[in-house]
Order: structure tokens, then C-alpha cells, then sequence
């Protein structure tokens, strides 16, 4: 008798250790169902709503800014656009602040940033980037007027107006970089104040210094080159197979010089908006 109960414990045990291991194994069948349509493609996705969705701020000339009709423009823009045809979709860009952009796209508000954005290994931590397309470097604008402005060094007892969250901005917070500093929601903002006589100098990116300079009587360009960064597209962290796409399209624009043409083209038509 106690060997035939000993038979069935043995038994029931290992039934219920088989129980277990279908339990476990369903269990994990599943997990990995969901993870999969998590980590669902993002192509797929843009592809199945029918647009594609660029965060920017659309005051970064030439790389974006506001047109003659009141919409965003410039190269970021046209090379969304060359994205999105090559996923058979519209074009959606949202104009918001630039600080904000890397915490949006994170939300999930938008498919990727195109902004006159560099790449930098904090950014990296939060986002994936897309090859390269433009190289920049932080230009000092004047009051055309103003002889006391040489070089970077010469800011140190001045008032000087950068964009939020640039690498303009990051550069200039060092101790000792500026007497005082004043951070604007864009340039074109900082380019008021600086022709009002708010602040002494701005330090923004050579494009968009030169675009604001030429657009704008008694301002100058500084020839004092400093800070060279990359541009990138950013998308959500592991989204491989849009930067796979954008990848695609900007190398295809670099071998055709789009992007150098847009660039200049786009420069000239700020500089006469509204002329």
C-alpha cells in the first residue's frame, strides 16, 4: 500500500511539474508575441497611418523656418520629404520649441526630429541618429557697428543671446564664456534683441548666422569658426528600420548635391521673405 501511494505522489508530482513547464512555456509564447508587436516595424507603422510625422522648430534658416505661407520650409524639410515619398507617404511636420523636440519624439508625438539637429553622445543616450549631412560650426554675430567683438574670446564681458537647448547654448554656459547669458525660444528671436541693442552678440550656427546676417541690415558675421558639430535626423531609440530608409535617401541626395543646392536656395529665399 505505501509503495502504490508512494507511486501516485511521484506520479501527481510529475504532472504537475509538466503543468508547469506548458504554463511557463505558453507564458513566454506570449511575452514574446507581445514583444514582437512592440517592437513592431516603425516603416510599417508611418506606412499604415499614411504620413510621416517631422518634429522641428521652424526658426533655423536655412534649414527651416516659416515660408511665405506661413509654413515650414527649408532643407530638413525637403529632405523629410524625400523620406517620406520613398515610403509612399504625406508629409506632416510640426512646429514646436526646440528644447523640446527630443522629449516629444520620445512621447511618441511625431517619427523622427530633422532641426538643424547635432548629434551629441547625451542625445545618443535618448535617440538613434541617422548618418550625417551637414557639418556646422558656432558663428558669433555683431551689430555691424561694433569693433569690440573679434573672436570668442572677446564675448567674455558681453551679453550674448543663444537658442535654447543648442549646442550654442551648451557652449556659451560654460563659466567665463559670456558676462551674461540670454536664452531665446529660436535666432531669429535673439537677432531682434541683438538689433534693439538687448544683448551684445549671438552665437548660433554658421547657416543659420549667415541666413540671419544677410536677411537683416546692420548685423555682421564674425569670422571667428569655432565648435564643429554634425547634423542628423534623431528617431525613438531602436527604430533600425527608419534610419535604414532615411539613410538610403540621404545618401542618395548627397551624391546628387541636393542638399548643398537646397542649402544655398534656401538661404536666398529667406533672405528675401517678405521683400
Amino acid at each position: 500500500m505505501k509503495k502504490i501511494i508512494a507511486l501516485v505522489l511521484c506520479v501527481l508530482m510529475v504532472v504537475a511539474v509538466l503543468a508547469a513547464c506548458s504554463d511557463q512555456a505558453q507564458e513566454a509564447a506570449d511575452g514574446g508575441e507581445a514583444t514582437s508587436d512592440a517592437a513592431a516595424s516603425s516603416v510599417e507603422a508611418i506606412k499604415e497611418k499614411g504620413e510621416l510625422v517631422m518634429l522641428t522648430n521652424a526658426s533655423f534658416p536655412p534649414y527651416e523656418y516659416l515660408g511665405d505661407d506661413n509654413k515650414p520650409a527649408g532643407v530638413d524639410v525637403d529632405l523629410m520629404g524625400q523620406v517620406a515619398e520613398e515610403l509612399g507617404v504625406e508629409l506632416k511636420v510640426v512646429d514646436m520649441d526646440f528644447d523640446g523636440l527630443i522629449a516629444a519624439l520620445m512621447a511618441g508625438k511625431g517619427d523622427a526630429v530633422a532641426a538643424g539637429l547635432t548629434v551629441t553622445d547625451e542625445r545618443k543616450q535618448s535617440v538613434d541618429f541617422s548618418d550625417d549631412y551637414a557639418t556646422a560650426t558656432q558663428y558669433i554675430i555683431a551689430k555691424e557697428d561694433d569693433d569690440s567683438i573679434q573672436s570668442v574670446d572677446d564675448l567674455a564681458d558681453k551679453v550674448v543671446g543663444v537658442q535654447l537647448g543648442t549646442t550654442g547654448d551648451i557652449y556659451m554656459s560654460d563659466d567665463g564664456m559670456a558676462k551674461e547669458l540670454k536664452q531665446y525660444k529660436n535666432a531669429l528671436e535673439a537677432a531682434m534683441d541683438l538689433k534693439n541693442g538687448n544683448i551684445d552678440a549671438i552665437v548660433v550656427d554658421k547657416m543659420p548666422a549667415s541666413t540671419i546676417v544677410d536677411a537683416n541690415e546692420g548685423l555682421k558675421l564674425i569670422g571667428d569658426a569655432f565648435g564643429e558639430e554634425k547634423y542628423a535626423v534623431a528617431v525613438a531609440k531602436g527604430n533600425e528600420d527608419l534610419i535604414e530608409v532615411i539613410n538610403k535617401v540621404i545618401s542618395r541626395l548627397n551624391d546628387d548635391g541636393k542638399i548643398e543646392r537646397w542649402t544655398a536656395e534656401h538661404a536666398e529665399l529667406f533672405a528675401n521673405l517678405g521683400n
